[in-house]
């Protein structure tokens, strides 16, 4: 490829991550890892995270890291590295994401007082994954990322946790602006 002083290849080194996606689909299809049988909408995703964190635990048992991020996120390769160079092997379960806190009043034992992130990206091992209970108990519908957190604040209580705030500028949601590129990332929105 021919590159110049415009050419961001910062772009280029990150659209080569196809070779590590497990796609997670609505319905079973082409190039789908798997299916939550359920269309996404607003209203489906936190019953579709629980989907796929059940069938990751199962399926991906040898690897060590994982990252869920939306379709509209690209992620800077060099970090997502450098992440998981410097937490390899690390003992406690991690998650890493733009972590917020959640109070919810009515599911006070299982969604109110945790700490989640903000689901355009989040990056966890497998010691997370192992202690997550999928099967956290909530009423009314509730976004997918604070459904996360309540698997991890019910299955992980009796661990210690590390959280790391992501850096936000390694992480590009629904636009990337560098050089000589300009691209909406959700064009075209799911939802």
């Amino acid at each position: 490829m021919p590159v110049n002083n415009n050419t961001d290849m910062q772009f280029y080194q990150n659209t080569w991550m196809a070779d590590h996606l497990f796609t997670v689909c609505d319905f079973a299809g082409p190039g789908c890892a798997m299916s939550c049988n359920e269309k996404s909408t607003w209203r489906a995703l936190d019953r579709k995270t629980k989907c796929f964190t059940r069938a990751i635990k199962q399926v991906l048992a040898s690897t060590e890291f994982f990252i869920k991020q939306d379709d509209d996120v690209l992620a800077d390769q060099d970090y997502v590295q450098a992440l998981m160079n410097k937490y390899r092997g690390h003992p406690d379960p991690l998650f890493i994401s733009d972590i917020l806190h959640h109070n919810d009043r009515i599911n006070v034992f299982s969604l109110s007082g945790i700490t989640h992130g903000n689901g355009k990206f989040y990056m966890f091992n497998r010691r997370l994954l192992d202690c997550v209970n999928v099967d956290v108990m909530y009423i009314g519908q509730r976004y997918e990322d604070t459904v996360f957190g309540g698997m991890i604040h019910t299955g992980c209580k009796d661990f210690n946790v590390t959280y790391v705030q992501e850096k936000n500028s390694k992480i590009w949601h629904r636009k990337y602006k560098n050089k000589n590129k300009d691209i909406d990332l959700a064009y075209i929105r799911n939802h």
